[in-house]
């Protein structure tokens, strides 16, 4: 049992603040691949409940329209930075692919942090839930530091210090701002229907409800969404948990798994440059190219 903790004892023993990226990818990569993925899936997922955010990407209709390709853009350009770190080619590539799609609608700032607390609270609270161990301090402030300077890279203003100040952020932001819309239930629906699209279609039925039993109380209410019974909640939760404690009592793994090697990711069976991956606006063209029928968009972020 000693082995399975021998990253963690390595975690241990780097610095939480200067090697944040490396740990964060020792973490990611090889104590916990699925857990991240399915975590960071869920990250996104919960930004849909924010109908300014929701409402976004469903007139964009990347979420709706082509929504196998946006999920392995977004897997795929937060990868590169995983893999390769902020000063690498590829990282560089993908925060530039990043800031130039955000850049071409009017999202506000506090969307974008709070799209950034989710990031970093999610996948500490996924694990400490269903993960073979729980998330150790380092790994904890490692990755508030890996998103607070992501976060900075894109030009997020007011950035939480801390792993509590996340965590704080979010929980009132999503109190305030979760709500329903019919355009975010629209891109809700188009996910969950990827999601099963992933598995023979006779377990469609299946995975859309084991999916909605992971999800909580004020998700499920945004999107209006009929609550699974507390049995089905109970069943999912505890297969989750115990593939968790298998994990446990696996060996560590000796190479690391990013997302571009998850079988999920669909859309370039030939292969890809990070350069060109996500949206790409039309040249000339200046301010958001969604039309909105509201008053005009707080802050964008730069």
């Amino acid at each position: 049992m000693a082995k399975r903790f021998e990253r963690l004892e390595q975690i241990r023993g780097m610095d939480p603040v200067a090697d944040a990226s490396e740990i964060y990818r020792l973490c990611a990569a090889h104590e916990f691949p699925w857990d991240f993925t399915r975590s960071l899936e869920l990250a996104l997922y919960r930004t849909y409940a924010v109908p300014s955010i929701g409402r976004l990407l469903s007139e964009t209709a990347e979420l709706t329209d082509r929504t196998q390709k946006r999920y392995d853009d977004t897997s795929l350009l937060l990868d590169a930075i995983v893999e390769h770190g902020f000063a690498s080619e590829q990282g560089r590539d993908a925060i530039r692919r990043i800031n130039r799609m955000h850049r071409s609608y009017d999202i506000s700032n506090d969307d974008m942090r709070y799209v950034l607390c989710t990031f970093v609270v999610m996948p500490k609270r996924w694990i400490d839930a269903y993960g073979w161990r729980r998330l150790s301090r380092h790994e904890i402030v490692a990755s508030t530091v890996h998103y607070g300077t992501l976060g900075r890279h894109m030009g997020i203003k007011d950035i939480p210090e801390s792993y509590e100040e996340f965590e704080a952020h979010l929980d009132a932001y999503e109190e305030a701002h979760f709500g329903w819309d019919e355009r975010s239930r629209a891109v809700s629906d188009a996910t969950l229907a990827l999601m099963a699209s992933w598995y023979p279609r006779a377990f469609a039925p299946l995975l859309r409800t084991s999916t909605l039993a992971l999800l909580d109380e004020p998700l499920l209410r945004a999107f209006r969404y009929a609550p699974p019974s507390a049995l089905t909640r109970a069943l999912v939760r505890r297969a989750v948990r115990a593939r968790g404690r298998v994990v446990r009592l696996m060996p560590p793994r000796r190479s690391a798994h990013f997302a571009r090697q998850n079988w999920e990711i669909k859309s370039y069976p030939d292969g890809y440059r990070v350069a060109d991956l996500g949206t790409h606006p039309v040249p000339g063209l200046r301010g958001c190219p969604v039309r909105h029928t509201g008053g005009p968009a707080s802050e964008t972020a730069r």
